[in-house]
């Protein structure tokens, strides 16, 4: 299927309330520090307000947005997202207990092996401790390895805890070729309203200084999120893909 009819059809995915979309609470799996902002900061902000608060989890490290600095070592730059994913999701009222880093490798989350049990091992605790009925995961047509290592994390959760509800959000999905092909059917999910929360969704993404190239200034090929991604992620709605 074209990415265009795919990226036509999230567009008309039915609005729905927040209790129908994520009854209970719920897990949100970001690969990087920012994704939980751009793909889920209304739904946060709306969990906040049903005093249903999220567990946000950071799966990497999120160090390698910036190779060629010396003065940003990828030690120095794990410490500065963490610390703008704390200001980011304090402006979406998250209690900063709600926020745990795993630290994983950015850029090489793995799939199988000892690492990934392990993580899978501390995702289930987590789940267990909150009692947590809804898993939110990146689409898996994501275009970015990590991105596809976390939904394979939500399906392992899936297998383990069927009685979970996996919900994909997507980031940089959204911005595949128009005319690509890949093996999708019309997805079925839902449109959450954040209308009144899209201010603090900018606020909670312009939080990341890293990101936006005024942190870092000894590495002119790093990265800094496009404005293409912005204007499409920055919609009064968000989407969450049941399938």
């Amino acid at each position: 299927m074209k990415v265009q009819d795919i990226i036509e059809h999230f567009s008309m995915l039915p609005i729905a309330d927040f209790d129908q979309i994520a009854p209970g609470t719920s897990l949100i799996l970001a690969p990087h520090s920012d994704d939980e902002s751009l793909g889920c900061a209304g739904f946060i902000a709306t969990a906040v307000q049903h005093n249903r608060p999220p567990v946000v989890v950071i799966v990497s490290d999120s160090s390698a947005s910036h190779p060629g600095s010396y003065a940003w070592s990828p030690e120095r730059l794990a410490q500065c997202r963490q610390k703008e994913s704390r200001d980011a999701l304090a402006t979406l009222n998250l209690a900063t207990d709600r926020l745990l880093f795993l630290g994983l490798p950015d850029s090489a989350v793995p799939t199988s092996g000892v690492a990934f049990n392990h993580a899978i091992q501390k995702l289930c605790v987590l789940i267990g401790q909150h009692n947590c009925q809804n898993i939110l995961v990146p689409w898996q047509h994501d275009p970015h390895c990590d991105h596809l290592a976390v939904w394979q994390m939500g399906q392992k959760l899936k297998a383990l805890l069927p009685e979970l509800r996996i919900l994909s959000y997507p980031v940089w999905g959204l911005t595949l070729p128009l005319g690509m092909d890949i093996e999708e059917t019309l997805p079925v999910g839902w449109r959450l309203n954040i209308q009144d929360f899209l201010s603090h969704k900018h606020n909670a993404i312009q939080a990341y200084k890293s990101q936006m190239g005024l942190v870092v200034e000894d590495d002119p090929n790093g990265f800094i999120l496009p404005e293409y991604l912005l204007e499409k992620i920055l919609q009064p709605y968000e989407i969450f893909i049941t399938s």
